[in-house]
């Protein structure tokens, strides 16, 4: 069936744009119903304009209580009727209010091989770290930070040269393939939203990229 996400963002929206030209190109059995972001200079709100796709901004002011904005932003999120809500690269942590009335229909790209690296600095924490692995993590969201069921990652190596950039930069790539991947995965029952898997995941050695992948 084709799913309708309200897709989350407080950045570039490369994610978003991943998703959106997975569903162009049919990998992705899903619409976007509305894109909201927490900064109304979002370069992924363009993004979206020029797709067409419906855009909702609230900003959190200075001295905003989290779960008074939690609990504005879900009335907004709503208006797109989700059945699944996509934070992608969105860089504020919800509330209670907001956490329980999307429970279960919530997920999360991270830059890290959760449980390690939680946080806002998954990348910078892995280099710090000197692990020689590294990459992203869908999850559901739960009330802690990036503590959610994992739903599936992908693993890209970490080479001597790498700085910030470079490995965050090869991290987004495999986030860009992984996501659409697992919400394609989760409209056609292949993915339930417990992480149980209903196809068995193999390793793409080309990529040097771990990843579910989905029988037709």
């Amino acid at each position: 069936m084709t799913l309708r996400l309200v897709v989350l963002i407080s950045g570039k929206g490369s994610n978003l744009g991943a998703i959106a030209d997975a569903i162009d190109e049919g990998r992705c059995d899903a619409k976007i119903a509305l894109v909201v972001s927490d900064r109304p200079d979002a370069a992924g709100l363009e993004l979206a304009r020029e797709r067409g796709i419906e855009t909702e901004t609230l900003p959190f002011k200075k001295g905003m209580d989290r779960e008074a904005y939690s609990a504005e932003l879900a009335e907004i999120v709503a208006l797109g009727a989700p059945e699944l809500v996509v934070l992608a690269g969105f860089m504020r942590v919800l509330g209670t209010s907001f956490i329980q009335r999307f429970a279960g229909r919530m997920i999360n790209i991270h830059p890290s091989l959760l449980p390690s690296f939680r946080g806002a600095d998954g990348v910078g924490d892995a280099l710090d770290a000197g692990v020689k692995i590294s990459g992203c993590t869908v999850h559901l969201v739960d009330e802690g930070v990036d503590t959610g069921k994992i739903l599936a990652q992908a693993a890209v190596p970490v080479l001597p040269s790498d700085d910030r950039a470079s490995l965050h930069a090869r991290i987004q790539r495999a986030e860009h393939r992984l996501l659409p991947e697992i919400i394609h995965a989760i409209a056609n029952a292949k993915m339930r939203l417990d992480g149980g898997l209903l196809s068995r995941p193999i390793i793409d050695e080309d990529a040097c990229i771990i990843s579910p992948r989905f029988s037709p």
